[in-house]
């Protein structure tokens, strides 16, 4: 076939064992794998005005996986040489030989100009490939045949173990341990809490983490995440890793697909699959707007900084004295650049204590000496009933009996009608108010804060 001739998909469905020249817009694809083989493969659909519905499968091989498409977004156009039509019972699809066939990607239909993000090693440019590109992009521009409605849920709208859309900003990138890497995303809404199913016992032995990477992040990095607004950690499946890391970017905003979204310890995480398909989002596009103008909305309200799932006001079997104090989340607390004496005023869930029988709470000479995990969307951390503030916060030196009957309350444990515990049921903390004091770096103090341990 001539080099220089481009043919629509639907007249290229009629040339089996045909080379073929194609340019269309990308409506799928699968993230690179290696075959059984010693190449690597990868599977694409692509539509143009003839054929926009379905679209043709395109199967590529290559010797490495940097040699195959790199595709950063549903939408993008691909320009393909020498490609080798065939039928499979029925199906027809193109086949890219490592050997003669050549690629080159262009963005979409937001595109500005004509040079590609990445070629093949045997690509080369024609006269016509400009008008060619701005023919497509003007047809998925008018068509909006890749603008199908999909439902982009927001973090406070997981309701369950599934799988996702999601449409949110990349926060952070690191690698966790050797070949292990997670991404920290943000839209800015708090995700809903989580029951905790381990026994207040199992704490001592086997300690609730504060987040699911094995090594806490650095301040400097902490200090570059909003202060409101469920930070998502996402773990990287190994066989898209390296295609994934090639196409995020911190301070990117992403649509993700086909996200599974999981549970660990009582935290919210998300796992990218070779499944997973990834768009970049434009800066007009109206759902970044609506979620950076939520953001907004609740930095300027005085009550927004609580959390979501707290509203319309946190239980009352805490009391606080600092009601001059505005309310402040944990990543305040962790990116308070006063490093201490700093009082703030959270709405936090108590999931766990150190010791955990009641009996235990105080030093040989009385002193109170009880470490607290306290959460809320944007962190967990330790937090200590010491000294005189322990003894505020518990009101006293009270009976066994007492504070352990305040203490459940406070830790959600599950209690029957005559006022037992049911054993190996999940906890539910209660949102409660809490003072906290910044005292050395991430430990912090409760202080004015009273367990009262009923509702009023």
């Amino acid at each position: 076939m001539d080099d220089y001739k481009f043919l629509k998909i639907e007249d290229a469905i009629a040339c089996i064992n045909q080379k073929v020249n194609l340019i269309g817009a990308i409506l799928d694809f699968s993230v690179p794998q290696k075959t059984k083989g010693t190449d690597y493969f990868c599977k694409l659909k692509i539509i143009d005005e003839s054929h926009p519905k379905c679209g043709i499968p395109v199967h590529l091989f290559a010797q490495h996986m940097d040699a195959l498409p790199q595709v950063a977004s549903i939408g993008d156009i691909i320009h393909l040489s020498r490609v080798m039509m065939k039928t499979h019972e029925g199906d027809v699809y193109a086949i890219f030989n490592k050997r003669f066939s050549s690629f080159a990607l262009y963005e979409g239909k937001n595109g500005e100009g004509f040079h590609p993000y990445q070629v093949s090693l045997r690509f080369h440019a024609r006269e016509q490939d400009e008008k060619l590109i701005a023919d497509l992009r003007k047809w998925l521009a008018d068509s909006k045949v890749i603008d199908v409605p999909i439902n982009f849920i927001l973090l406070r709208e997981i309701n369950e173990v599934d799988t996702i859309n999601i449409a949110c900003k990349v926060l952070h990138i690191c690698e966790i341990a050797k070949d292990e890497w997670m991404v920290f995303l943000w839209d800015g809404t708090d995700a809903p809490p989580l029951s905790i199913h381990r026994k207040l016992e199992d704490e001592m032995h086997n300690q609730l983490p504060l987040h699911l990477e094995p090594l806490p992040l650095s301040r400097d990095v902490l200090c570059t995440f909003p202060t409101v607004g469920t930070i998502l950690r996402v773990t990287i499946d190994e066989n898209c890793r390296k295609y994934i890391l090639q196409l995020l970017k911190i301070g990117q905003w992403v649509k993700l697909f086909n996200v599974p979204c999981k549970v660990r310890e009582g935290l919210w995480y998300g796992v990218l699959t070779p499944s997973t398909k990834i768009q970049d989002m434009p800066n007009e596009d109206t759902l970044i707007s609506e979620r950076q103008s939520n953001y907004d909305h609740r930095l300027s309200c005085k009550l927004e900084r609580m959390p979501y799932w707290s509203f319309p006001w946190p239980s009352r079997i805490t009391e606080v004295s600092c009601d001059d104090v505005p309310f402040a989340t944990l990543m305040d607390v962790l990116t308070c650049r006063k490093v201490v004496r700093k009082k703030f005023r959270c709405v936090v869930r108590f999931v766990a204590a150190i010791p955990w029988q009641v009996e235990d709470f105080c030093s040989p000479r009385g002193t109170y000496r009880v470490r607290f995990t306290v959460e809320d969307p944007t962190a967990r951390i330790h937090a200590f009933a010491y000294a005189e503030d322990g003894e505020k916060f518990f009101n006293g030196y009270l009976s066994a009996d007492v504070l352990s009957s305040k203490l459940n309350k406070l830790l959600g444990v599950a209690i029957s009608a005559d006022g037992k515990e049911i054993k190996d049921a999940a906890r539910n903390p209660p949102w409660v108010q809490c003072c906290l004091i910044s005292h050395y770096l991430k430990c912090c103090k409760i202080c004015d804060t009273k367990l009262v341990g009923q509702q009023v």
